[in-house]
């Protein structure tokens, strides 16, 4: 599995818990977490935690994300991955967060275009899915700029900060 993806304008490298201070400053952000299933983070030891976590979900082959680096000022702005492998069926989950003073300039789609080309080109993957809460118009902007196909909402589908949230489904094939 590529540990180091590259853009036009990012670096996307396997997560390290060297990223944990400036990933810890974005995950405590109210505003990135919002529509996280992650409560902020009060300490950067939960950053560590976390990147712990999914440093080990890496290591089984069930997962991995990456710390977006900006290739000019090599500032660390956000991360994205995959969120889950599905190897039977030959599908991916993807996820993504952006620090809010780096919104709107396009970062996601960036990051996530270079996910969709090792998805499809290099993982073999036949499907990338992404599933959104309804009120997160900012990604669910983000999936429609890359042509992803709104499947349906999945009622209650999971447990976040306390509550039961809905989720729209989106996909991305490798035929599409």
């Amino acid at each position: 599995m590529n540990h180091h993806l590259t853009t036009k304008r990012l670096q996307l490298h396997k997560i390290s818990i060297a990223d944990a201070p400036k990933l810890f400053r974005i995950w405590s952000d109210p505003e990135v977490t919002r529509y996280m299933n992650i409560t902020r983070f009060n300490s950067e030891k939960e950053a560590e935690d976390m990147i712990a976590f999914l440093n080990e979900l890496a290591k089984q082959e069930k997962a991995i994300r990456y710390s977006i680096f900006l290739k000019e000022s090599d500032e660390l702005i956000g991360s994205c991955g995959f969120n889950s492998f599905d190897k039977e069926n030959s599908i991916t989950e993807i996820g993504y967060d952006i620090a809010k003073e780096h919104w709107g300039n396009g970062y996601a789609p960036e990051a996530i275009t270079s996910l969709l080309e090792t998805a499809f080109n290099v993982l073999e993957i036949n499907r990338v899915e992404a599933k959104v809460e309804p009120e997160n118009l900012h990604s669910i902007k983000v999936l429609e700029k890359l042509n992803f196909t709104y499947e349906g909402r999945l009622r209650h589908a999971e447990k976040s900060k306390g509550r039961f949230v809905d989720l729209n489904v989106y996909s991305r094939l490798k035929s599409d």
